[in-house]
């Protein structure tokens, strides 16, 4: 776009501009004077200056969101904005592919390496020195931005193909970045534990990849294995693959477990990591560290001693031994996690199957694990495979919490060396009074009930309000959905 400025007028002067005929003598003084100001304005100061035109750097912002939004809500093409748009990108030195709604980010970023650095962090907030605005990159980043939004949430309609859902997911996952955040820490449980929340942005981009894989002709995509190994495994297509997976055999079925195992391992492997940060223990300095070889610090040792170095006889003389503090022991504890598999819960399914294997792979706990819907079923036999819990669950169904009580009351052998788990959003129906019966008298014995609205990385929940009053009243509060928080809670009951 060519920019239209208009030359600012000459300030008048505070003389008279000469003139070739002399003032008539015979006017009075005051009347010249007067004269002289109408024509040439107060001689005291300078004339206003006229006023400012329109930023063009807001222009060219104005006209690409313009072309954003018309492009989001109206599939029609708006050819003043396509090519007013054209005009600003090529203007400001950016590739015209930006505006291609076919090409993915990824694509560009190939064709334009220099870029890849700019879409990451790109809508994170970024201080200006000392204050200052710089225009010429807001409508840079304006462009960027566009781009990354436009191929988000712009799905059209019809069906998927894995192609199109994996550029989906690769767009999906640079406006993630973009937004400070890992690839999969929005969406789904891959980043679990994410501190970002994207301003709520991630059960948004999680509920259109939801919409891209029920549009996906997802057994045919199965069934050939090119197709399949562009899957990307994510939350939504786990859960489309544990609700189909009784109609799938042969290759399809073979795919769907590769990617359940793919998904299982990565998130396996964020909360591996979470958990033994929170159950590492603390040093107890409060006694001596034992005096024995497999608590002798070596390094320190050698290192207090090296002033007794004899370069004569290349020898290093020891007088004193360090020892390493030993690390608090836990006392055997038994944790038993109830786990509501009615199609609201999925994504709470899966990372509590997960999370549960994990704490029964740590030493001194004992996990019992239990899933519900109309009817109960242990899964405690499985509990450190949660790939093999997970292809055992069958989701959907109501709920029906005193059938998953009754199961899981016999497993409280120590009421006070045992915590309880529950995650629902404890829609119950006409069972609520009996299962909430339930859970305060395991309460009263001495257990420690830990009621959980859901389990996901975006911390997302939605509680049954009657519940929620109620356990507040027992003393046992809701705790938040992020799966950290849960992690956190029990810390303190393994340590």
């Amino acid at each position: 776009m060519t920019d239209t400025t208009v030359p600012p007028e000459p300030a008048p002067t505070s003389e008279p501009a000469p003139t070739s005929e002399p003032a008539p003598t015979s006017q009075p003084a005051h009347e010249t004077e007067s004269a002289h100001e109408t024509e040439s304005g107060p001689t005291a100061g300078p004339a206003p200056s006229a006023p400012a035109g329109p930023d063009p750097h807001d222009n060219r912002r104005q006209v690409l969101y313009w072309r954003l939004l018309a492009r989001l809500f109206d599939p029609e093409e708006q050819a003043a904005l396509e090519s007013a748009s054209l005009a600003v990108v090529e203007d400001i030195g950016l590739p015209s592919a930006l505006l291609d709604p076919g090409a993915s980010v990824d694509s560009v970023v190939q064709r334009h390496p220099e870029l890849a650095d700019e879409f990451d962090g790109l809508m994170a907030p970024r201080p200006e020195p000392d204050g200052a605005r710089d225009r010429a990159a807001e409508v840079r980043r304006a462009a960027l931005a566009s781009k990354l939004l436009l191929n988000v949430f712009s799905t059209g309609s019809g069906t998927v193909s894995a192609g199109q859902l994996a550029r989906w997911q690769s767009d999906a996952g640079r406006l993630e970045r973009a937004l400070g955040s890992p690839p999969g820490g929005l969406r789904g449980a891959r980043a679990a534990g994410a501190a970002l929340d994207g301003g709520g942005l991630g059960p948004e981009l999680g509920a259109i990849e939801a919409d891209l894989v029920q549009r996906m002709h997802l057994r045919e995509v199965l069934a050939d294995p090119a197709l399949a190994a562009r899957l990307t495994p994510s939350m939504s297509l786990i859960e489309q693959l544990l609700r189909d997976k009784g109609n799938l055999s042969g290759v399809a079925l073979a795919n769907a477990k590769a990617l359940i195992r793919r998904y299982v391992d990565e998130v396996a492997q964020v909360l591996r990591t979470q958990v033994e940060k929170a159950t590492a223990g603390e040093l107890d300095r409060s006694v001596p560290p034992k005096r024995v070889f497999r608590n002798l610090d070596l390094d320190r040792t050698i290192w207090k001693n090296l002033t007794n170095w004899s370069p004569e006889e290349e020898r290093l003389y020891v007088d004193r031994l360090y020892y390493r503090h030993t690390v608090r022991r836990t006392t055997p504890q038994r944790l038993v996690v109830v786990v509501d598999q009615s199609g609201s819960m999925v994504d709470s399914m899966v990372n509590c199957t997960i999370l549960a294997s994990i704490f029964a792979g740590l030493p001194k706990v004992d996990v019992h694990l239990i899933a519900y819907d109309t009817r109960a079923i242990d899964l405690t036999p499985w509990v450190h495979d949660p790939f093999d819990v997970l292809l055992r669950t069958n989701l959907g169904g109501g709920n029906d919490g005193p059938v998953a009580m009754a199961m899981a009351r016999p497993k409280i052998a120590e009421p006070r060396n045992t915590v309880m788990v529950w995650i629902s959003d404890f829609y119950e129906f006409d069972r609520s009074q009996p299962l909430f019966e339930g859970i305060e008298e395991v309460h009263r014995s001495g257990v420690r009930f830990i009621p959980v609205g859901s389990v996901t990385s975006s911390g997302r929940q939605e509680v049954n309000p009657w519940f929620r009053e109620r356990f507040k009243a027992l003393g046992t509060p809701v705790i938040s959905g992020h799966i950290d928080k849960l992690v956190h809670e029990l810390k303190t009951f393994l340590t």
